[in-house]
């Protein structure tokens, strides 16, 4: 989809002027802080290791994931592309006092709209509220002659008015989803009844082997008939797919084996057709491609930006392989036959061969799309269970992501603030590092890629709620298997308490803190959120007559006390085997009363006291991430000798710079 646009050729190269890193610190962390967000850096250790042809693989896929951007714009609303242009252009020419009031809360809203890819909360999904007058914004744009009257009045009301776009994914029950969702991945005119009737004529129950179902596609109405509108070349988004499929095309002269240049040549065919058997085919190549050490995801993958849980935004991370921390996620893929036999769940829901699950810790080298600047921690794909189940899954961890997390929130005063007493503390500060990390592993490696479908259940059974109890059930099973004895006898972990420290945090996190997030009064929507609360929910409240978790006032404070861990994880076992049997069998019903019951609702008493709390210790609740810069060095003959990494490059100076270098999408 092109947006037509006359702006843009002049947002980097004014008056505007940005902090050089502190000296004295060799590595900042911390780059920027604004609203309800700090954004952090991250490095990309033994970058300088890799061969100058890996180097270059890194290079180009790089490059290919940084002209997708555009798109999760588009996708997020129809009317980011036309609005981000004329921000960035106020924001760099503006010639008043940029100290004033309406200017810094004019580049507090910029700064929330780059971190959420347009003008909703990348997590919330509400739209933000600009502090700054709708009169500023009109002068503004006028004096920097953005455009017309007929633009000046379609933004200011998209920004303006409250209810216009005001909700990016609507998740209340009982609303049309797709009517009262702003996402531009449906038609205006199209109703989430005539979504589900229209793939529910497409879908064959029988079929073992179904393809992702709206994927890659924009549902619209057209004289009067639904119909998929593809992301593809020569469809919508085919001028940003197009230097997408260049880059990688680039890419492919230096992949590491003919298994990953067959891959990339797949993926370029997916890009080319928009055919999702096609796309299926590179899942499972990309699968089954274990060997090589560079690695990246590229295009349409989750679907948490859809109400329906179906359409992908397009992201993308490349990455290398870290080989010495990759230790342990071998140590328990090897060993997921054993996890999956030993799993609570009914056996009649258990694969009775795992295949080819994968797992290894990474090294982010950059983010992108709907992992930039908010990124996981942690990735298992393919989505598909007919593939999981065949052919396997690639699971990692993002090692180097979660140590600028604790970098940057050492020292924070949290743990003085929330935790019980200081032999949990101390608890957590020697084990929650690395339980953390084996959460994600087991959750990524094998949550995910437990268990199985029953004969004929649709994979979209779950419907809007699929999301959230996706997530629980890879959850319950890392919370589980955490606590088992095995993952001492295979030296994961140390010590058989160790489990405790991420037992704490995650009920911590589920039943209070986690609430810093969320406005007065309002409910929790976003899926992993929602899974979180559930689950630590449903376990106090099925807790109680064995007082297993309880709060307890000190001091007039509220703190979580775990009485019992081991029952806890029997409770644990409890739940996953419940939500395994609501997926298994596509209980849409069962697993709607779950959520609606646990994960939804907030204690209005608990979650206005943990916003007083969060007040004065100045933590943002969110955090997100530049990337780093890769320059080449060419030889006098032009060839590239190296690539060159930097961190220097601040926040908003990389966004510009992305708009300017990086928008397929927007006519200059």
């Amino acid at each position: 989809m092109t947006i037509t646009k006359s702006l843009a050729a002049a947002m980097i190269g004014a008056a505007v002027t940005f902090p050089a890193m502190a000296a004295q610190n060799p590595f900042n962390y911390n780059v920027d802080k604004f609203a309800d967000i700090e954004v952090l850096r991250y490095q990309v250790p033994d970058f300088d290791k890799l061969s100058l042809n890996q180097k270059l693989l890194v290079y180009y896929l790089t490059e290919a994931a940084q002209y997708g951007r555009d798109i999760l714009w588009d996708q997020n609303c129809e009317i980011n592309l036309e609005l981000r242009p004329v921000l960035e252009k106020i924001y760099v020419n503006y010639s008043g006092d940029r100290n004033s009031a309406d200017f810094r809360n004019f580049e507090k809203y910029l700064k929330q709209v780059w971190f959420g890819n347009g003008i909703h909360h990348h997590y919330s999904t509400d739209k933000f509220t600009p502090a700054f007058s709708k009169e500023f914004f009109a002068g503004q744009f006028k004096a920097n002659k953005c455009g017309d009257d007929v633009l000046l009045e379609r933004l200011s009301e998209a920004m303006f008015n409250p209810q216009k776009y005001a909700k990016r994914v609507n998740q209340a029950d009982g609303e049309d989803l797709i009517k009262t969702s702003a996402n531009n991945l449906y038609d205006r005119n199209v109703t989430q009844a005539e979504v589900e009737a229209y793939y529910a004529a497409l879908k064959d129950t029988t079929d073992l082997t179904p393809i992702s179902y709206g994927l890659n596609t924009r549902v619209a109405k057209v004289d009067g008939k639904v119909v998929e509108q593809p992301y593809k070349i020569g469809g919508l988004y085919s001028a940003a797919i197009e230097k997408i499929v260049e880059n990688l095309n680039k890419a492919k002269e230096y992949a590491e084996n003919d298994a990953q240049r067959a891959t990339i040549e797949s993926l370029v065919d997916f890009y080319t057709t928009g055919d999702l058997k096609t796309f299926d085919e590179y899942s499972i190549m990309w699968a089954e491609d274990t060997a090589s050490k560079v690695d990246f995801i590229n295009g349409f993958i989750e679907s948490y930006g859809d109400p329906l849980g179906m359409t992908g935004s397009w992201e993308s991370i490349v990455n290398f392989k870290n080989d010495k921390a990759s230790h342990r996620t071998e140590i328990i893929s090897d060993n997921a036959q054993w996890f999956e036999d030993h799993s609570p769940v009914d056996n009649r829901f258990k694969k009775e061969k795992v295949k080819g699950v994968s797992a290894k810790v990474i090294t982010a080298a950059i983010l992108a799309g709907d992992s930039y600047p908010a990124t996981p921690i942690g990735i298992n794909l393919p989505n598909a269970n007919w593939i999981r189940a065949a052919h396997g899954s690639k699971s990692v961890t993002i090692e180097n992501i979660t140590e600028a997390y604790d970098a940057a929130a050492h020292g924070n005063g949290f743990n003085e603030e929330f935790v019980i007493d200081k032999p949990t503390c101390e608890l957590l500060d020697k084990y929650l590092f690395i339980t953390d990390n084996l959460h994600t592993d087991l959750h990524e490696c094998l949550g995910h890629g437990s268990g199985k479908l029953l004969p004929g259940v649709d994979p979209d059974a779950l419907k809007e709620h699929g999301s959230t109890l996706e997530e629980a059930r890879a959850d319950l099973f890392a919370l589980y298997y955490l606590a088992d004895p095995k993952l001492v006898e295979l030296g994961l972990l140390d010590n058989a308490d160790a489990y405790k420290a991420e037992y704490y945090k995650y009920m911590l996190n589920g039943l209070m803190t986690q609430l810093m997030r969320i406005e007065p009064g309002k409910d929790i929507e976003e899926a992993h959120m929602r899974n979180r609360q559930l689950i630590a929910k449903w376990a106090l409240e099925h807790g109680k007559k064995d007082n297993v978790v309880e709060f307890v006032k000190r001091d007039g404070k509220t703190y979580l006390k775990i009485n019992d861990y081991k029952k806890l994880r029997d409770l644990f076992g409890e739940l996953l085997t419940e939500i395994q049997r609501v997926r298994s069998e596509g209980d849409y019903e069962a697993g709607r009363n779950l959520v609606l019951e646990y994960a939804v609702k907030v204690d209005p008493e608990i979650h206005r006291e943990v916003l007083e709390r969060y007040e004065k210790l100045s933590i943002a609740p969110y955090k997100g991430f530049v990337n780093p810069v890769y320059t080449p060095v060419k030889d006098a003959s032009g060839n590239i000798t190296d690539i060159t990494v930097s961190y220097t490059e601040e926040y908003p100076e990389q966004m510009l710079r992305y708009s300017r270098d990086y928008s397929p999408l927007t006519t200059k």
